[in-house]
């Protein structure tokens, strides 16, 4: 036995955050402010848990969201649990808790997404490498009855920058092309400033327009400017906005937390000309200087390829990021538990199939 008593967390907000900012795995979307904010605009609703030691002390906690789907009970833990996944034993009893608490719940899944690393690196390189860690943890899933999900919700990959590097360092990992551009657009009339809530609306818009240049799905205007609103009033979230004589043309969305900054999202004029001055390459190397001149130790890049071949919907954006000399880091991903199989199938497969059937026979 582990030690450990698993349990609601009644605590206030502020205590769950500051709580969870000094655990492993510590991710902004698992602070108050992102339960609050998913229950207000999408209807998830967030229950809190922890796991406590008989000394008292926290070894892990998860922020669960949970919504229906017709009759059904969906569960989902963004980036969560938060705990040492090298503590096996608390580790199997944190999955044999939630799988119980599945089945109490009638839940027909509960998805799970820790930021475990499986693998860094570039297929077929010198520079791949498998990660031990990542690897027992998922046999330990696998043994457990847990399953890898067809739904990842958020990104399986990413490029991490270490942030406790000097500045000099920093730049010196990059590919000389990126020192060039970094530096070139504010040689050339770029300035940045830190935005304000005043400019919530504007950047949306031009969100909303790289949106549909890039042909990436965006939400409707009133829920970006809703979350970026409530991310910033929280302190969650810091802004930077590049502008040529006065005129916005790019802009990055920080969440930070914890030991880690993330790049959870960004924009860019489509005017090519102000496009030639790459301010959403120097945006990048201020952001980074921000966050780690705030004590953040490493910077997400927040997104890279599920495949790593040409035809990936993120493969252009893994050229740009390649070059900032991160590391390419492959997660573990969302897993599933299913406590009642047909529910399961009935969810992941039938449902999605009778979906897409309705729209095809619907008259356009």
């Amino acid at each position: 036995m582990s030690g450990y008593t698993f349990a609601p967390f009644n605590g206030t907000d502020a205590a769950w955050d500051a709580l969870i900012r000094a655990l492993p795995c510590a991710h902004p979307l698992q602070t108050s402010v992102w339960g609050s904010f998913k229950q207000r605009s999408t209807g998830w609703q967030p229950e809190k848990f922890i796991w406590r030691d008989d000394s008292g002390a926290v070894g892990a906690a998860a922020l669960l969201l949970t919504r229906r789907v017709g009759f059904l009970r969906v569960l989902y833990m963004p980036k969560a649990p938060m705990l040492n996944y090298a503590d096996s034993a608390l580790l199997a009893q944190v999955l044999d808790d939630l799988a119980r608490l599945a089945r109490r719940r009638f839940a027909v899944q509960l998805k799970i997404d820790p930021d475990v690393v499986q693998h860094t690196g570039e297929p077929n390189t010198p520079d791949w490498q498998t990660d031990p860690l990542g690897a027992v943890v998922v046999a330990t899933l696998q043994r457990r009855g847990w399953r890898f999900s067809a739904e990842q919700v958020q990104f399986k990959n990413t490029v991490l920058l270490d942030l406790t590097r000097s500045e000099d360092a920093l730049l010196a990992a990059m590919t000389q092309s990126k020192r060039r551009k970094v530096r070139y657009g504010v040689r050339h009339g770029v300035t940045i400033r830190t935005a304000g809530l005043a400019d919530l609306p504007a950047m949306v818009a031009l969100y909303v327009e790289t949106g549909k240049r890039n042909a990436f799905t965006t939400r409707p205007a009133a829920y970006y400017l809703d979350e970026w609103r409530t991310l910033l009033e929280a302190g969650l979230a810091h802004a930077l906005i590049a502008e040529v004589n006065g005129q916005m043309v790019a802009h990055v969305v920080l969440l930070a937390f914890g030991q880690k900054c993330l790049y959870f999202s960004g924009a860019s004029t489509s005017d090519n000309e102000l496009r030639k001055l790459m301010a959403a390459d120097a945006l990048q190397w201020e952001a980074m200087l921000w966050a780690k001149a705030n004590g953040f130790t490493v910077y997400d890049m927040w997104g890279a390829p599920t495949h790593f071949e040409e035809s990936d919907p993120l493969w252009g954006v893994w050229l740009f990021k390649r070059d900032y000399g991160g590391v390419l880091t492959w997660y573990i991903g969302a897993w599933d538990y299913a406590p009642f199989t047909p529910l399961y199938w009935l969810y992941t497969q039938a449902m999605p199939r009778l979906r897409a059937w309705l729209r095809r026979k619907r008259p356009r």
